[in-house]
């Protein structure tokens, strides 16, 4: 695999509850690119996302992140995977009964992280870098929408991630508050992480214009808007 690539896809069939909603997806994603896909609700976007990051099994097909071919991965190889994968959702799945400093420091441990003062030095990096310094003692319920994905960005971004995958990741938010979420993974993409990020907002694509790839009848190609 060239040296330069993140992620290359061949001839994969995506499954969604047992069916086939993809057929014969191929990609490949340099490193520091950024690509958005799009396509209706239930159009297979999610569904590839996961399969990915090994939510959802790849059955047919060649999928290697990195240079792991995710089919030979072992159960238990899993979390060195996923290190290497940011991983964002539209509907943030944070920790409610846990502060922002808390949500991070669960990512954290669960991959890896034992020394304290390293782990300390590291929140507060990525909340000064997430715009939530002075967030980190607040609990989820106690964030705006905008504020609750830029946590969710930080814990994407903890273990320094090659590649971040983002199911539409301004699904929820209001126009300005979407803009400022995806200047902020544009910025973390020019320092060279790969991002793939769903998407429906079609004025956000036009603002900042990047390779998009459709989903469409069973089918995934490279579009033009």
């Amino acid at each position: 695999m060239n040296d330069d690539k993140i992620l290359s896809i061949k001839k994969a069939t995506i499954f969604h509850h047992y069916k086939t909603i993809l057929n014969d997806v191929n990609l490949d994603l340099n490193k520091g690119e950024f690509i958005y896909i799009i396509g209706k609700t239930g159009s297979g976007k999610s569904s590839l996302l996961r399969t990915i990051y090994c939510d959802i099994p790849l059955k047919m097909g060649q999928i290697i992140v990195d240079g792991e071919n995710i089919s030979e991965i072992k159960r238990n190889q899993l979390p060195y995977l996923r290190r290497k994968i940011g991983i964002i959702f539209q509907d943030f799945q944070l920790f409610q009964d846990r502060n922002s400093y808390e949500n991070i420091k669960f990512i954290m441990t669960s991959t890896g992280w034992r020394d304290q003062k390293k782990i300390d030095e590291k929140i507060n990096e990525l909340l000064l870098k997430v715009g939530l310094e002075d967030k980190s003692k607040n609990y989820p319920y106690e964030l705006s929408g905008g504020e609750q994905q830029r946590l969710v960005i930080a814990r994407a971004i903890v273990n320094n991630p090659k590649l971040i995958i983002a199911d539409e990741p301004t699904g929820n938010l209001d126009p300005e508050v979407a803009e400022n979420i995806l200047k902020l993974l544009l910025d973390i993409n020019s320092n060279g992480t790969s991002i793939i990020m769903t998407t429906h907002n079609y004025n956000l694509i036009k603002k900042f214009n990047k390779t998009i790839y459709s989903c469409e009848d069973g089918k995934f190609f490279k579009n033009k808007l």
